[in-house]
């Protein structure tokens, strides 16, 4: 998978792209990722990238003409094709199937937005996904893109140690992760429950089942309705969650 980003401040990324899973990820061959300075696209000595804009208001606007021409140049620098997502508090709400959609590409283009947002004509005609991390601003698309690049990766088959671990992440299964613990299996007198080291897979699947049905309903009650039970399961929350 070939994953380029525009951005402003390319320098942004080197840390983070130079550690943990998309690190591995870029040594294995798996993905690679390519940083693209937008102001390189400017069309003046003074590489500006931002307008005042039209109509008056505060804050500047980033130009459209710097980022459609480093749109079509990247895109030029590769044979595959896919999404061009802008990062933007307007766009659809990221999420795990946002990132497994995502994965599911052979190249992806992130365009990282700044000052007070980018020309429409960028939203209208060069954009061809809109993607938000969350409902609170934040003072440009590059922490977005580091968040989406991330979960993206995490999808990608080999980047993780293990096959199963992403399955078993949090919103895996539209579910938060159950609880889990390594030794020692009592630290100050906090025990590991039991069943965990039973050896009895099916009990200790039962058991994981069940404290993410608990987790959830306790602290993210609307992705419990939306998720898959069954009557079991419903019948069994209605009597284990506290106040019921």
């Amino acid at each position: 998978m070939r994953i380029d980003i525009l951005t402003i401040f390319p320098g942004m990324f080197r840390g983070p792209f130079e550690e943990s899973i998309v690190k591995r990820a870029v040594d294995k061959g798996l993905v690679q990722v390519f940083l693209h300075d937008i102001r390189d696209y400017a069309s003046d000595k003074h590489r500006t990238v931002d307008d005042y804009v039209f109509g008056g208001t505060q804050g500047m606007l980033m130009k459209a003409e710097p980022l459609f021409a480093a749109v079509e140049d990247v895109q030029s620098q590769a044979p595959e094709r896919g999404p061009i997502v802008l990062l933007t508090p307007q766009g659809r709400l990221f999420s795990q199937e946002v990132a497994a959609e995502l994965a599911g590409h052979d190249r992806l283009i992130l365009i990282c937005g700044h000052y007070e947002g980018v020309d429409a004509r960028v939203h209208e005609h060069l954009a061809t996904d809109e993607i938000s991390i969350g409902d609170y601003v934040l003072s440009g698309g590059e922490l977005a893109a580091m968040v989406v690049v991330d979960a993206v990766v995490r999808q990608i088959p080999g980047a993780l140690g293990s096959p199963l671990s992403s399955a078993d992440d949090s919103f895996a299964h539209g579910l938060l992760e159950h609880p889990q613990y390594t030794r020692p299996a009592d630290f100050r007198g906090m025990k590991v429950p039991e069943v965990l080291l039973s050896g009895n897979h099916a009990e200790i699947a039962r058991w994981r089942r069940q404290q993410s049905l608990l987790r959830t309903a306790k602290r993210r009650p609307d992705l419990l309705a939306r998720a898959d039970l069954t009557d079991e399961e419903r019948q069994w929350l209605l009597t284990n969650l506290p106040n019921q």
